[in-house]
């Protein structure tokens, strides 16, 4: 998804406002896909990360545009991932996660936009 924003945590509203979500089916999504789990600050509300937003666009594409089951769905993000993990050294057989990357990518982006404007 091509919906990169510079901040680093959202709130629920601002994810729903982003996603076109309500915030309950927000909140259930986060009870019936194991891999969205959003963190939460210290006054116990949900802060949601860009990696957390993109899977909220999967999840959506899948269920609406798609037609999958929330069971089907929670099976092709299990694939997708299994996927995404490679082996970049077979001698040692270390295995990086894409995802992971990426969000590690990203955040060194917004780290360096924020340091160019001061």
């Amino acid at each position: 998804m091509d919906n990169k924003l510079e901040k680093l945590y959202f709130s629920i509203k601002e994810v729903g406002k982003l996603t076109g979500l309500k915030p309950y089916v927000l909140r259930y999504w986060e009870s019936e896909f194991p891999t969205l789990n959003p963190t939460k600050n210290r006054a116990g509300k949900r802060t949601y990360r860009q990696k957390d937003i993109d899977l909220i666009f999967q999840i959506k594409e899948l269920l609406y545009d798609r037609k999958f089951t929330i069971k089907g769905a929670i099976e092709e993000l299990k694939d997708s991932s299994e996927e995404e993990t490679v082996i970049i050294n077979q001698n040692n057989s270390v295995e990086v996660d894409q995802r992971i990357l990426h969000e590690v990518r990203q955040e060194l982006k917004t780290i360096l936009a924020d340091l160019n404007r001061n």
